[in-house]
C-alpha cells in the first residue's frame, strides 16, 4: 500500500515523472505475488490501483539505484541496514520519521486484522506520502536556490 499511495501522491504533485518509487521485502516468502487482496481493495476504495504490483526481495542493486530506502518498521530497518553497504546506512530510514511523523515511528502490519486495520494503515500511509512529497519538494527548492536549477 505504501508504494501505491506514495506513487499516487507524487504523480499528483509537481514531482510527477521525477521520482522513482519501488517497494521490496526483506524476505523471499512472497516474491512474485500480488499484494494482499484486502490491501488491493483498500487502495481501490481510495482510487489507487495496486493490483499490478508484485513482491520482490531487496537486492544489492537497490542500494545503488535509490537515494532513500524507507522502511515500515524498526525490524525492516535493521534488516535493510544489515544488507546495506556501509556508505548506504545514512540513506536507510523509517518511513514515518522521514515523512515528518516522528510520533508514529512504525507502520503497523494490518495482515492479522480486518478492513478497519487496513483503512487505518492506509490513512497513516497517505499522511506519510504527503509528508514525503513535501520533503522532496522542499529539497528541490533548496537545491534550486543553491544551484540555480531544480
Amino acid at each position: 500500500m505504501a508504494e501505491g499511495v506514495l506513487r499516487a501522491r507524487i504523480e499528483a504533485s509537481p514531482l510527477a515523472g521525477q521520482v522513482v518509487v519501488d517497494s521490496v521485502g526483506t524476505g523471499a516468502w512472497h516474491v512474485g505475488q500480488p499484494p494482499d487482496p484486502r490491501a488491493i481493495a483498500t487502495a481501490a476504495r481510495h482510487g489507487v490501483d495496486i493490483s499490478g504490483q508484485r513482491a520482490r526481495q531487496l537486492s544489492r542493486d537497490d542500494f545503488m539505484r535509490h537515494d532513500w530506502l524507507l522502511c515500515a518498521d524498526r525490524n525492516n530497518l535493521r534488516d535493510v541496514r544489515a544488507r546495506a553497504p556501509v556508505d548506504a546506512h545514512p540513506r536507510c530510514a523509517l518511513l514515518l520519521e522521514w515523512a515528518g511523523m516522528a510520533g508514529e515511528a512504525e507502520v503497523p502490519d494490518p495482515y492479522t486484522g480486518g478492513t478497519g486495520e487496513f483503512e487505518a494503515v492506509w490513512s497513516m500511509l497517505d499522511r506519510a506520502a504527503h509528508g514525503v512529497v513535501a520533503r522532496l519538494q522542499a529539497g528541490r527548492r533548496d537545491r534550486a536556490g543553491a544551484w540555480g536549477n531544480a
